[in-house]
């Protein structure tokens, strides 16, 4: 199967997934806003939690600068609710369990862990300009710290 690799420069595809609440979100509704898109493996696992939770508490931030901060995982939208109400999470959740966007974006890709090759998501974050307009990516994101430079990012590319 072949997948689409985007790059700073290129247009997102637009899309549909169910939010955290079960109401659809499209792409296009961020238009006109900053959108930081992070791609995540799974809910209440120690690392999906920590960038969650990062990015939460820095969400009034993101926000001082007309950004939305939004998350995109396989997991049900079940799933999502019970994760951002145990962890009191203030970013976007949606939901790909057939990992249409998740492919779409090629970030649905074979893994290697502990010598078995499983698929999964490769945890990525896209920042997009208000016209919708990829700005930076950071693949195979380290979570430490991540979330201050994706800010700084932000902060600098708006003051351009």
């Amino acid at each position: 199967m072949k997948y689409l690799k985007f790059k700073e420069g290129d247009k997102i595809p637009e899309f549909i997934l169910n939010n955290d609440e079960g109401k659809k979100i499209k792409s296009t509704d961020f238009l006109g806003k900053w959108l930081v898109l992070y791609f995540y493996p799974k809910d209440n696992t120690p690392g999906c939690t920590t960038e969650a939770l990062d990015f939460s508490e820095s969400i009034s931030e993101f926000n001082k600068h007309n950004c939305e901060v939004v998350g995109i995982s396989p997991d049900p939208v079940e799933k999502h609710i019970k994760f951002k109400e145990k962890n009191d999470l203030k970013v976007i959740l949606l939901s790909d369990p057939e990992h249409v966007v998740l492919e779409r974006f090629g970030v649905w890709q074979l893994k290697k862990m502990y010598g078995k090759e499983t698929w999964g998501v490769v945890r990525t974050t896209l920042l997009i300009d208000p016209h919708g307009v990829i700005k930076k990516i950071w693949e195979n994101v380290k979570v430490k710290n991540h979330v201050y430079e994706v800010l700084d990012t932000l902060k600098n590319m708006n003051k351009q």
